[in-house]
């Protein structure tokens, strides 16, 4: 590792881990840090995957530190997928993603093989999918009141046809068809949209697990480290899903932990709405993140960045309604992540531009969105001199 000391926090899927995690953490306590940066991966498949991320994003932090900083490094590990802006899923990531289904990821790769023009193969392939997510006879709800994504629930053809639609949109005029898609008959173009399905459909389920990992372990175990090392203060930064893992770890924080002292987040796959008190599209409703900013002594910050091709074209996909092709095709903000362009309907957030930023500062408290499109250009961009800075001075560490 490019940092001492460094102690990798490991959880399952469920959120278990904590036992492990308080004992790394204790360690890094008892070698007199002060201030410990806790950082979150998105998708990657491998532990050795997560660690070269961790190396090469903490390498740049001795250069920018405030001098007498005592700085801890820690990295969470957890299960998930390789993220890829590609939107044809790997299928070994898959069965990865959903180990004890390999028969299911088999028949569903055959499918998108040999693409049959019959719409009773698109049935069998939208069962598939429910059968993957564990959504199978759902109506909308499962029965710990999870709330089941309509293009799970929708006819098949239909989500097929619409997410072929948008990557056609997003592709351009232009793009020459596969002869398959040319001339396999009626059906055979969709089964590009359902490809983008498949993929939504392993986003759902690591969009679920990283909140469970963030509330149910992360959290629970930065509070148990609070007790005993009242001195000790978290910097926690994610990315991608990381970003909804670090920030779901406040959600789980016990009650009077008031250690976190920043949270960063880099390209965000979460809702910007996520902390707004109010939907603005349904005021009766808050984000499910309300008003939880305030668990963090300093300010949350929200990096985004248009370059981010996965989070404007990608995320919105999966997070708008499938039942219609309107609503999966229009630019209706609801449906925009965090990483797309910050923390939206939480009054008072600013929005300032990476430059700036770094030459006044930050908000010491509150919610505060930072353009980094300067040096953030696809998703996983994120290994910069000046991210590092960043997340030392939301945190003031050091000093700085």
């Amino acid at each position: 590792m490019s940092v001492e000391p460094y102690r990798a926090i490991t959880f399952d899927k469920d959120g278990d881990g904590q036992a492990g995690g308080r004992e790394a953490l204790a360690r890094l306590a008892a070698q007199g840090v002060t201030d410990l940066v806790v950082f979150a991966h998105g998708w990657n498949n491998t532990p050795s995957v997560a660690n070269g991320l961790y190396d090469r994003f903490f390498a740049p932090f001795p250069d920018v530190l405030g001098p007498g900083a005592r700085v801890g490094y820690a990295g969470v590990v957890w299960p998930s997928m390789m993220f890829s802006d590609e939107p044809i899923p790997d299928f070994e990531s898959v069965t990865a993603v959903h180990p004890g289904k390999e028969a299911v990821v088999g028949r569903i790769a055959t499918l998108l093989a040999e693409q049959p023009d019959d719409e009773a193969a698109f049935a069998e392939f939208g069962e598939l999918l429910r059968t993957l997510t564990d959504t199978t006879g759902a109506q909308g709800f499962l029965d710990n009141g999870r709330t089941v994504p309509d293009f799970l629930l929708a006819d098949t053809v239909a989500v097929c046809a619409m997410f072929t639609d948008a990557l056609e949109e997003e592709a351009g005029p232009g793009t020459v068809p596969t002869p398959r898609e040319a001339f396999g008959g009626r059906l055979a173009r969709y089964w590009k949209g359902a490809k983008e399905a498949l993929r939504q459909a392993t986003y759902y389920t690591m969009k679920r697990r990283a909140g469970v990992v963030g509330e149910r372990g992360l959290g629970p175990l930065l509070g148990e480290v609070a007790r005993s090392s009242p001195g000790l203060r978290f910097h926690l930064v994610g990315h991608s899903f990381g970003a909804r893992l670090v920030a779901y770890a406040l959600r789980g924080l016990p009650s009077g932990t008031r250690n976190v002292a920043s949270l960063t987040l880099l390209q965000g796959a979460f809702s910007h709405y996520a902390f707004a008190a109010r939907l603005p599209h349904d005021p009766g409703r808050g984000g499910s993140l309300r008003d939880l900013q305030r668990r963090v002594e300093g300010p949350v910050v929200a990096c985004y960045s248009r370059h981010d091709t996965a989070l404007r074209v990608f995320y919105p996909l999966a997070s708008r309604l499938a039942r219609d092709a309107d609503s999966l095709l229009d630019t209706d903000k609801r449906w925009m992540a965090i990483g797309h362009d910050g923390i939206q309907a939480v009054p008072n957030t600013p929005a300032i531009p990476l430059p700036r930023a770094l030459r006044d500062g930050l908000p010491t408290s509150g919610c505060v969105s930072v353009d980094a499109a300067q040096v953030v250009g696809e998703h996983s961009d994120i290994c910069h001199p000046e991210l590092a800075r960043l997340v030392v001075s939301a945190g003031r560490i050091g000093g700085r």
